[in-house]
C-alpha cells in the first residue's frame, strides 16, 4: 500500500485560532462546500443553508469558535489572509442582519439560531468532529455534504479516496520511524535533508524554503504580539493574559518596538536557568493567548498545541544564536517529519486521542527538531521524540467551558519544557541502548487513545471541565 503523503505544509498551516480541529477544519469544510456549489453551478440557486454540528464539534463548538469559523468560511473568507480584527465584527453583522453572502457572491437569508444547529446528543461513527451542510435550491432540490475535521486542520469526507496531497513519486516514502531511520542510514541524509528531498516532488526547493520562512514570520509575529498584548481572553472565563506581564518582568519593564530589538534584549538577559525557564514559558503563553483570542497562529501541528514548537524554536533562536534561515528550515522540516509519523501511525486529533495527540505530539516534534539542530544523530532525534511523547501518554483533553484556555494554555509551556529536557537527555545518551522505540510509543499512544473514555476527548464532559464551577454565556 502506498505511503500517505504529507508535506511540511500540511503539518504547519497558517490560520486563525483557537482550534485546528474545531476552527480551522470547519472553516476549510465550509469553503469546500461552497466550492462544490460553485462547481455544480448551484451557488446562484441557493435559497437556504443549514449547518448541523455533531459530537465534539457540537459539545465544544461555541468555546472553540466553530460557529464563527463556519460563517466566515461560507462567506468566502480565508483563514490565512482574513483580517483577524474583523472576525467578530463580521460575525456579529451576519447574526444581527440575519443574512449571509455565500461565497462572497450570493446573498441569502440566514438565522443563526435556527439554521446553525448544535446536535449535542448526536455523533457520526466515522469521526467525532462532523459537520453537515445542507443547501436548498430554488428548483426544489438540495445539496448535502458531510465533512470530518480529523485534526490539524485536515478535512475529509467518509468516502474520500484521495490522499492528503495529489499523488507524487516520493523518493523516500515514510510511514514509520524505522522506515525513516533506514532511509537515513542508507543515504547518509539528516532527517531535515530527507524531508527536503521529498518536498522537491511537489515544488522547487526555493519555494519550500520561502514557504517555511513565511511560516516562521507568522510564528515570530505571533510571539511578539502575544508578549506585548495585555487584557482578558474572550469567552467568559475571564482568564487574564500573562505573557505580557512576564515579558515586562523579564526585560525589567523596558519596551522594544520590533521583534529584532526585542530578541536582542531577550538574549542580553543571560542564561540563568530560571530566566530561560521564564522565557520559554513566556513564548508558549504568548502564542496560545493569541490563539485563544482568534489571532493568527501556525497550526503546529494543531492550534491547541500551537505554542510548543514556536516556544522551543524561539528558545533555540535566542539562546543558540540561531536566527538563521538555514537553521529555521532545518528545525521546521525535522519537526514536520516527526509529526507526520504520529499522524500516520496514531492521530493528532484530541477528539480521537485526548491531549496526548496534541501537546504530546507537538512536544515530540519540537524535541526531535531541537536535537537535530543541536548536532544530534538521526537515532538521537528519534530518541528525543520518543522521550517527549512517553511522558505525555494518557494526557486527557478536558477544556473548561470548551474553551482553548484552561488547562490548554499552560500545557503548552509544559510541553515546551519537556521537549527541551527530552532533547538534552537524548543528546547525552546512547540511542543504541534505548529500551523504547519511537514506533513503540506511537503504537502505545494509539492504543491508549482507543482505550480512553470519550469524556476525556475534547467533549468537556469530564476531567477539569466538570470540576471547575463557571458561569458562561448561554449558546
Amino acid at each position: 500500500m502506498a505511503s500517505e503523503q504529507i508535506s511540511v505544509f500540511d503539518m504547519f498551516k497558517i490560520g486563525i485560532g483557537p482550534s485546528s480541529s474545531h476552527t480551522l477544519g470547519p472553516w476549510r469544510a465550509a469553503q469546500r462546500f461552497v466550492q462544490k456549489l460553485k462547481e455544480g453551478d448551484a451557488l446562484a440557486q441557493v435559497e437556504q443553508v443549514n449547518i448541523l454540528l455533531y459530537g465534539s464539534l457540537a459539545k465544544t463548538g461555541i468555546g472553540h469558535g466553530t460557529d464563527i469559523a463556519i460563517l466566515l468560511g461560507l462567506s468566502g473568507d480565508d483563514p490565512v489572509t482574513f483580517d483577524v480584527n474583523q472576525v467578530m465584527p463580521k460575525v456579529e453583522h451576519i447574526k444581527s442582519s440575519n443574512s449571509l453572502v455565500l461565497g462572497g457572491i450570493k446573498g441569502i437569508d440566514f438565522s443563526y439560531s435556527n439554521q446553525l444547529l448544535f446536535l449535542f446528543d448526536q455523533s457520526l461513527p466515522f469521526h467525532p468532529n462532523a459537520v453537515t451542510f445542507q443547501a436548498f435550491l430554488n428548483n426544489g432540490t438540495a445539496v448535502s455534504e458531510t465533512y470530518y475535521s480529523i485534526g490539524g486542520g485536515f478535512v475529509v469526507q467518509e468516502n474520500d479516496t484521495e490522499s492528503v496531497l495529489s499523488e507524487v513519486d516520493l523518493p523516500f516514502p515514510v510511514d514509520t520511524a524505522q522506515q525513516l531511520m533506514s532511509a537515513c542510514m542508507r543515504t547518509g541524509l539528516k532527517i531535515s535533508e530527507l524531508v527536503m528531498e521529498n518536498e522537491l516532488s511537489w515544488r522547487p526547493e526555493e519555494d519550500t524554503r520561502n514557504g517555511i520562512l513565511n511560516i516562521f514570520r507568522v510564528i515570530k509575529e505571533c510571539i511578539y504580539k502575544g508578549c506585548h498584548t495585555e487584557g482578558v481572553l474572550p469567552g467568559g472565563l475571564n482568564v487574564e493574559r500573562r505573557a505580557a506581564r512576564l515579558n515586562k518582568r523579564m526585560l525589567k519593564d523596558r519596551s522594544y518596538d520590533d521583534y529584532d530589538s526585542w530578541l536582542e534584549a531577550i538574549r542580553a538577559g543571560g542564561k540563568d536557568f530560571g530566566y530561560i525557564l521564564d522565557c520559554v514559558s513566556c513564548f508558549a503563553l504568548a502564542v496560545n493567548e493569541e490563539n485563544a483570542s482568534f489571532g493568527r497562529v501556525v497550526t503546529a501541528p494543531t492550534n491547541g498545541a500551537a505554542g510548543v514548537i514556536p516556544a522551543v524554536l524561539q528558545y533555540y533562536v535566542a539562546f543558540y544564536n540561531a536566527y538563521n534561515d538555514n537553521k529555521i528550515v532545518q528545525f521546521i522540516t525535522t519537526a514536520s517529519e516527526i509529526g507526520s509519523i504520529f499522524k500516520k501511525g496514531a492521530t493528532i486529533s484530541a477528539a480521537m486521542g485526548g491531549c496526548q495527540a496534541e501537546i504530546g505530539v507537538s512536544s515530540a516534534m519540537a524535541a526531535g527538531a531541537l536535537t537535530e539542530c543541536l548536532g544530534g544523530s538521526q537515532r538521537q532525534v528519534l530518541m528525543a521524540a520518543e522521550i517527549a511523547m512517553e511522558h505525555h501518554l494518557g494526557l486527557t483533553c478536558d477544556p473548561i467551558g470548551g474553551l482553548v484556555q484552561v488547562p490548554c494554555i499552560e500545557r503548552n509551556t509544559m510541553g515546551a519544557i519537556k521537549a527541551i529536557t527530552a532533547a538534552q537527555l537524548a543528546l547525552q545518551s546512547n540511542p543504541d541502548k534505548a529500551k523504547v522505540s519511537l514506533d513503540a510509543v506511537v503504537s502505545t499512544m494509539w492504543e491508549t487513545a482507543q482505550d480512553m473514555n470519550v469524556k476525556y476527548k475534547e467533549t468537556a464532559d469530564g476531567g477539569l471541565a466538570v470540576k471547575v464551577p463557571l458561569s458562561l454565556p448561554e449558546c
